[in-house]
C-alpha cells in the first residue's frame, strides 16, 4: 500500500490503522506547534473535528488554559518544550479543553521526533483520567469517613463496654476492674480463680493488653489438655531427635511466650513431677529443651488460672505450695454469673449479636420477660452456660420470638432424700417413685446431658450404662 497524505504528515496504511484502533488520544505537532495528524480518540475527547485540528496551533485549541482558568502560555507548555529541548516530557497534573469549554484532567506524554539530529516536532499521547480521578477521590472521601465512624465506634465501645472484651457493669465485676488496673502494669504474677465459665480467660487478657507487654501476643496453655507425657516439651520444646517422633527442633510456649505473658489455663492439672521445673522458671527464668543441654534464659509474665483451690492442694500435698506462692502473688477470684445478675441484660445482647452472625440468622432482641426468665435462672454453668443457652434459642427461633425453656425458679442442687416418720419406712413403689424423681431432677439439673462430664451419670456418680437402662426401663424422656 502506499502512503496517505494528511496534511502536512505522511504515513503507511498500517501505521494509521494503529493509530485509528487506539484508546488514547493521539496528535502529532510539525516545529513550529502545528497539528499534522490526529486520530479518532482524540476527537472523541476533545470534541474537535480532524479537519477543525489539522494546520492549527493545538495549544491554542485544547491546552490554552489551566486548571483554575487561568491562561497557559505555551512558552511554558512542556508539549512544546519537548521538540524545543529534544527530550521525553510525561505531566499528569494539567487539563484539556474541550470544543464546549469544559475542560478534563489528562495525563500525557510528549515525544520529540528526530531525524539526522533534527527535531521535527512531537507526538503526544493522553489519556482522560477524568473517572480515575473521580474514583480517587471517592476512595479517600470513603477512607476519611471511615477513619471517623473507626474513632467514634472506639469511643461507643468504651462507653458501653467500658472495660476491654469484659462486659457489664455490676459491683462485682468493678471490683475486678479495680484489681486489674492494679496489678497490670506491674510484673506480679497473678492466680485468677473461679468456677467453670466465668471468663477467667478474658480477665488474663485484658490484665496482659494494660500491661507494657501488650505489644506482644498472650501465649496460653491449656493444662487440661495436654498428655502427660508432652508437658515438658509443651513447656519448654524440644531438639531434633529427643524422643521417637521429634523429627524438627520445636519451640516451646516460654521461648514462645519470651517478652510477653504466658497464660497457664487449669494449672492445676499440671503433674507433681513437672511442677518442679516450673517452678524453676519462675524463680530463675531458665530452662532446657528436652534432649539439650544447653540452658536457655527466657522472661515471660505468669497468669495463671483454676477452678479448683489450689491452697487446699497444696495443704494436701496435690498441689506443690511453693509452686503455689509463686504463683499466688496477686489472687484474683472471678464472680460467678449469679452473683453479677446485673449483667445479663449486657451480656444477653453481646451474645445474641455473636450468634447472629456466627449462625447467619436474623437479628433478635431480649425481651423483658426474656430477661427475666434469664435472671431467675441460677446459672450453675456461669457465662459460657448463658452463650449456650442463647445460641440454642437463636437457632431453635427460626426468626421467631426466642424461648430458653429453663426451669422455672433458681437452679438448685438435689435435696437429700426426706426420711420417713420414725419407726416406718417406705414401700417398694414409694421408693421406686422417688428414685425416679431423683433421675429426672439429675437430668434437668444437667440439661438433658447424660454421660460426659458435667453429665447426669457423674452427678448421681452411676455407671451411664445403667442410667440409660433405667431411662428406658421408667420411660424418661430426655429433652436437651
Amino acid at each position: 500500500m502506499g502512503a496517505l497524505p494528511i496534511g502536512k504528515a505522511r504515513m503507511t496504511y498500517p501505521t494509521r490503522l494503529i493509530l485509528d484502533s487506539a484508546g488514547e488520544g493521539i496528535y502529532g505537532l510539525d516545529a513550529e506547534g502545528y497539528t499534522t495528524f490526529v486520530n479518532p480518540a482524540a476527537q472523541r475527547m476533545t470534541g474537535y473535528t480532524e479537519e477543525e485540528m489539522i494546520g492549527t496551533c493545538q495549544h491554542k485549541m485544547v491546552h490554552h488554559s489551566r486548571p483554575d482558568g487561568t491562561p497557559y502560555s505555551h512558552l511554558d507548555c512542556p508539549i512544546y518544550a519537548a521538540f524545543k529541548e529534544g527530550k521525553v516530557y510525561s505531566v499528569s497534573s494539567e487539563v484539556f479543553w474541550r470544543k464546549d469549554g469544559t475542560s478534563f484532567p489528562v495525563e500525557y506524554t510528549s515525544t520529540p521526533i528526530m531525524k539526522n539530529g533534527k527535531c521535527l516536532g512531537a507526538v503526544v499521547v493522553f489519556n482522560d483520567i477524568g473517572k480515575r480521578r473521580k474514583d480517587e477521590e471517592e476512595i479517600a472521601k470513603l477512607k476519611r469517613q471511615l477513619e471517623l465512624e473507626n474513632a467514634y465506634l472506639n469511643q461507643e465501645i468504651l462507653e458501653a463496654k467500658s472495660y476491654g472484651e469484659i462486659i457489664g457493669r455490676s459491683p462485682a465485676l468493678g471490683a475486678i476492674s479495680s484489681q486489674i488496673e492494679l496489678v497490670a502494669p506491674t510484673e506480679a504474677s497473678v492466680l485468677i480463680t473461679g468456677e467453670s465459665g466465668t471468663g477467667k480467660e478474658l480477665i488474663a487478657r485484658e490484665i496482659h493488653n494494660r500491661s507494657s507487654r501488650k505489644q506482644r501476643t498472650l501465649i496460653k496453655v491449656n493444662c487440661a489438655s495436654i498428655p502427660k507425657e508432652l508437658y515438658e516439651s509443651e513447656f519448654f520444646g524440644h531438639i531434633k531427635g529427643a524422643f521417637t517422633g521429634a523429627a524438627r527442633d520445636r519451640a516451646g510456649r516460654f521461648e514462645m511466650a519470651d517478652g510477653g505473658t504466658l497464660f497457664l489455663d487449669e494449672i492445676g492439672e499440671i503433674p507433681l513431677e513437672l511442677q518442679s521445673k516450673l517452678l524453676r522458671v519462675l524463680q530463675e527464668g531458665t530452662y532446657e529443651k528436652v534432649g539439650d543441654d544447653r540452658t536457655r534464659r527466657v522472661d515471660v509474665r505468669i497468669i495463671a488460672a483454676t477452678n479448683r483451690n489450689l491452697k487446699e492442694e497444696a495443704q494436701t500435698g496435690r498441689f506443690r505450695q511453693d509452686l503455689y506462692y509463686r504463683l499466688n502473688v496477686f489472687p484474683i477470684e472471678a464472680p460467678p454469673l449469679r452473683e453479677r445478675m446485673e449483667d445479663i441484660p449486657a451480656l444477653g445482647a453481646h451474645f445474641l449479636r455473636l450468634a447472629a452472625k456466627k449462625l447467619n440468622v436474623p437479628d433478635a432482641r431480649l425481651t423483658q420477660s426474656n430477661l427475666q426468665e434469664l435472671q431467675a435462672y441460677d446459672w450453675p454453668g456461669n457465662i459460657r452456660e448463658l452463650q449456650n443457652v442463647i445460641d440454642r434459642a437463636v437457632i431453635l427461633s427460626k426468626g421467631r420470638k426466642l424461648s430458653f425453656n429453663l426451669p422455672t425458679g433458681p437452679h438448685k442442687k438435689i435435696p437429700p432424700p426426706v426420711a420417713p416418720e420414725e419407726g416406718g419406712v417406705f414401700t417398694d413403689e414409694e421408693m421406686k417413685a422417688r428414685e425416679r424423681q431423683n433421675l429426672v431432677t439429675a437430668l434437668q439439673i444437667c440439661r438433658g446431658k447424660v454421660t460426659g462430664p458435667g453429665g447426669a451419670a457423674e452427678l448421681l456418680k452411676m455407671n451411664p450404662t445403667t442410667l440409660y437402662s433405667r431411662i428406658k426401663k421408667w420411660n424418661i424422656q430426655v429433652e436437651p
